[in-house]
């Protein structure tokens, strides 16, 4: 009977306790949501890491800069192309790609979404370090198109650092510097700013070309109707390259290419 009597003694008290725990769970203040973080405007000249809304360096940046800088350790890419989403889209071209370009151990050193600071930030911080190609195709610039703050002459200098950073780890190799492709339906300043300002930004790095280390290299026209009209079937937003766009640009560069890295 006494055993019994404690048997119920202990289960009340669990049960209390359970109610007490849940009361207490309910009562308990929600733990407040961490302020959204501002993130300042990053200058096109200035090497920036990318970052995520929580004002950390994204995930998927570092992940894929860290990829890039093992493949530089190993030093076997006699062609790097560097770059953002246009670049890092020739993921998808692969049998294109390799069939291109698996004759120079090509690299591609291209992520989606980055600006002109994000790939001088990447040159400065290892991806060069330890490879010494015999050529880069750089071409980057159409993500800051949208930013007020980054004007023509400002992303023009920052491709500019990111030349000059190359060739600070590895002097004699060539760039070959394409112009910022078209983006948009039409050629339009009002309707469509922002192949108004890659138009700028590659009037100024034009003059970048010495024909020795630097050759700048305008393919844009070749993706266009003739007049001025993109269609989704090189482009499928008007921005990123279908099949039928890299197949265009595989054939503009492949002599100019072929000629730097003799």
């Amino acid at each position: 009977m006494k055993r019994t009597l404690s048997l119920l003694l202990g289960l009340s008290l669990l049960g209390a306790a359970s109610v007490v725990a849940q009361e207490a769970k309910k009562e308990a203040p929600k733990k407040a949501a961490a302020p959204a973080v501002k993130l300042p405007v990053q200058p096109a000249d200035v090497a920036a890491p990318k970052l995520g809304n929580d004002g950390q360096i994204q995930p998927a940046f570092a992940k894929a800069h860290e990829s890039f800088v093992a493949i530089a350790k190993k030093g076997e890419a006699q062609v790097v192309f560097l770059g953002d989403s246009i670049t890092a889209g020739w993921n998808g071209q692969k049998a294109l790609f390799d069939k291109e370009y698996s004759q120079y151990k090509a690299a591609n050193f291209g992520i989606g979404g980055d600006r002109v600071q994000h790939v001088l930030w990447r040159v400065e911080n290892g991806e060069f370090e330890g490879i010494k190609p015999k050529a880069v195709v750089l071409m980057i610039g159409t993500n800051n198109s949208g930013t007020a703050e980054n004007s023509p002459e400002q992303i023009a200098a920052g491709i500019k650092n990111i030349i000059e950073a190359i060739h600070k780890r590895t002097p004699d190799t060539k760039v070959l510097l394409l112009a910022i492709f078209p983006r948009g339906e039409k050629e339009d300043p009002k309707a469509n700013p922002g192949r108004a300002k890659n138009q700028a930004v590659n009037a100024i790095i034009a003059k970048l070309d010495d024909g020795k280390k630097v050759h700048f290299f305008d393919i844009g026209q070749k993706f266009l109707k003739p007049d001025g009209t993109l269609t989704v079937e090189i482009m499928k937003d008007r921005l990123h390259l279908t099949a039928a766009g890299y197949q265009i640009e595989a054939d503009a560069i492949r002599e100019k290419l072929a000629s730097l890295v003799k």
